[in-house]
Parts: C-alpha cells; structure tokens; sequence
C-alpha cells in the first residue's frame, strides 16, 4: 500500500455545510495535491455528498487511504447527527458507504475534531473552534482528543446556542461589526469555561475577525481541516 517512492498517501476529505474540500497528503501530512472543492449539493443527503467525494477523489490522484471530517457527532464511523446536512444523514454508515465506492480503507471523525489534530501542539489544554455553517469545537488534552464536544448546539446568551447566535446565517443578518462583538464574548466565556493554555479559530468564516485577540487564541487557516487528516493513522506502522 504505497506509492512509487514508497510512501503511503492519504485522501483528506472535509465535508462542509457549504463545501465539500479534498486533498492528498503524504506520509508526512504535507500536501502533494492541491485543495480541491465542490459546493456541497443541496438537498446534501448522502448519496448526491458521497458523489461529490468521489469526484474530488478522482481528480486528486493516487491515494491508499481516506480521512474524512464530518460536521456532527461521529461514533465508529456513524453519523449520528448532522444539523447542517439532512436528516438521512442520522445513524448513516459513512465509514463504510466510501470504503465500497473508493475501495480503500477510510476512517470518520468529526470534522471539528481533525481541524484540531491539524492545528494544535500536543501541550497543556487546546480548544479548538470552528467558524462556517455553523459553529464547531474540539478540546483536547496534552494531545489527546476529548470526541464529540458539539458546544455549538448548547446555549450562549439570549437563549440562543452558539451557533444560532455565531453561524453564518447570524452573520450575514446582524454584520460583521456585531457579530464579531459576540465573538468576542463567546471567547470570554469559553476561557472561564474551559481554562484553556490555547484556543484556535478556524473554518471559512474566520477571515471575519476583526478585533485584537488575547496573546493564547490563534486564527489558523481554513486549510488546516485537511492537513489534520494525517493524525487519522497515527496508530498504523507506516
């Protein structure tokens, strides 16, 4: 299972409430490929998004094996919610839908989670959000992932969830001037909630920010949902 120089490659797959995003890194988790993206189809059930995978898979080259970040709760390689996509998507199996159309082997996490493993280092408390569709988070110790953290869908100020009162959709209906006044308090309030050593931002959304950040928070490029695909396979040999 390599390529002509030895070294195996591995599909990195983001799938988003607006886009669905691919490359091919190496054994490194350095790109070999460029960022490749579709609008993901509405409606976005699973058939017509496994599609789109399929043909970002086929444009992007060799590749051994498949990481995919998903935007919900993830368990063995099921999607057990998907608040952005379409309800077909509850109880699917992901993991093993792409394994029979890509005939390799692939592996599921939540999509929040493998931006996390792309962007954090390894030390202390790190929490990771995630600015798009909607809200996404990922909190891990001394590097280790703490799975299925969906603080989005829990409540923030006014009643309202985090990503009701942070998602794209907020966004674009009170501005960006307002929006980033509660971005800034939802980052007050995550520190005291979470103690964290660092928090990083992320998603497409991020670029939006504008106002000064604590020295321990960090925007990190929307890039960084792929590149974290690599720590998928940690635990294989090669």
């Amino acid at each position: 299972m390599v390529d002509e120089n030895g070294s195996i490659r591995t599909l990195s797959v983001d799938i988003g409430g607006s886009g669905v995003k691919a490359m091919v890194l190496d054994i490194t988790g350095n790109p070999v490929t460029e960022r490749a993206r579709l609008d993901t189809p509405q409606p976005a059930t699973p058939e017509v998004v496994i599609n789109a995978i399929v043909v970002l898979a086929a444009a992007q080259g060799e590749f051994h094996r498949v990481s995919v970040g998903f935007p919900g709760v993830v368990r063995s390689g099921v999607t057990e919610t998907a608040v952005n996509l379409h309800p077909d998507w509850i109880g699917f199996d992901l993991e093993t839908a792409l394994l029979k159309h890509l005939n390799k082997p692939v592996r599921v996490i939540n999509d929040a989670d493998m931006q996390g493993f792309g962007a954090i280092a390894g030390k202390g408390v790190e929490l990771v959000i995630t600015l798009g569709t909607g809200f996404g988070s990922a909190l891990f110790v001394d590097g280790k992932l703490v799975p299925n953290m969906e603080m989005g869908h829990h409540p923030f100020r006014k009643g309202e969830t985090f990503e009701q009162q942070l998602g794209r959709a907020e966004l674009e209906k009170i501005g960006e001037k307002r929006w980033n006044k509660r971005l800034e308090k939802a980052i007050a309030s995550l520190e005291h909630l979470f103690n964290y050593d660092y928090l990083y931002i992320g998603g497409g959304e991020a670029v939006r920010v504008n106002f000064q950040l604590p020295l321990n928070v960090k925007l990190i490029p929307n890039i960084t949902g792929l590149l974290g695909g690599i720590a998928l396979w940690r635990d294989e040999k090669r």
